[in-house]
């Protein structure tokens, strides 16, 4: 029998997910906190859970994708929890970016109800996710990793195991902190050469087809020529992952020069008031102390 995958956090990436799932024909119970938000997915065939514990109790596979370590906390814990719905025999994955530590000791809460958890976070946004090109990092056990690949692989392109527990939640915190260095880079460059006389428009285009131009900075470039209404990941959610790089820098005695100082460009950014914005913000708030016109 086809295992029924359960998916709780039905935001703008665990949506998309959950998408890609119903167009496999996968059988998928969801729960968001807000059920209006789910109506879409409900109105394409996926089958609702009245709380966390009862999607898990539903699904041999149980994903998670919300905000941070308490929105974790909050989905999971209590007697409406996933941990309360988990029993033996079930896979747990989370795919948030939270601290390794506390992926670790959740794996444990999880193998104390006969469990098997899963971290799981990804690369990509919900425009990678569309076009089924999402990766997985995936710590954990590696028979549990090979037995949900199957589903990981109806979400997105690639699943790379990395080690055991809390080492995929590692392997996504020092991905994501490339992504602010470089849109820190790109930021100085495209200032350097405005407020030297080429056209904002021009040295975006020099840039973005260079040797420089990563698929995330092809993508976001674009949003320092205009304020964008499309917001894959706000200020406040890279920094987030910026002071967990930074403290897993501390614990293991990592210097993080650049990550640091891309950290100090976001807070300006909120300092701002771009704290919702797509975290290309940080172009602005260069922009702001170079003394550039808005």
């Amino acid at each position: 029998m086809e295992m029924v995958v359960g998916f709780v956090g039905l935001g703008a990436m665990g949506g998309e997910m959950v998408r890609r799932l119903l167009a496999a024909g996968r059988k998928v119970v969801g729960y968001n906190r807000t059920r209006s938000k789910a109506r879409p997915l409900l109105d394409a065939g996926m089958g609702w859970g009245d709380s966390p514990r009862a999607v898990a109790e539903a699904a041999g596979a149980v994903f998670t994708m919300v905000a941070d370590t308490a929105a974790l906390h909050a989905v999971t814990e209590g007697p409406d929890g996933i941990l309360a719905g988990l029993g033996p025999g079930k896979i747990y994955i989370d795919t948030s970016t939270v601290s390794p530590a506390a992926s670790r000791a959740l794996a444990a809460r999880v193998a104390e109800r006969g469990a098997r958890m899963l971290d799981a976070p990804v690369s990509g946004s919900t425009v990678t996710v569309r076009e089924g090109r999402l990766s997985f990092m995936v710590g954990g056990e590696k028979a549990a990793c090979d037995a949900v690949t199957p589903i990981l692989l109806e979400i997105g392109a690639r699943v790379t195991y990395v080690g055991g527990h809390g080492q995929g939640a590692l392997m996504k915190i020092a991905t994501n902190l490339n992504l602010a260095a470089q849109m820190l880079a790109f930021s100085e460059g495209m200032l350097l050469a405005e407020k030297g006389g080429i056209p904002r428009e021009l040295a975006a285009e020099v840039l973005l087809n260079s040797a420089i131009a990563s698929p995330m900075l092809r993508y976001r470039g674009p949003f320092v020529l205009r304020d964008p209404e499309e917001v894959l990941f706000t200020v406040n959610m890279m920094q987030k992952d910026m002071l967990l790089a930074l403290e897993m820098g501390r614990q293991l005695d990592v210097p993080l020069p650049t990550t640091a100082v891309a950290n100090e460009f976001l807070t300006a950014a909120r300092a701002i008031g771009l704290e919702d914005k797509d975290f290309a913000a940080m172009y602005e708030a260069l922009a702001r102390l170079s003394g550039r016109p808005r």
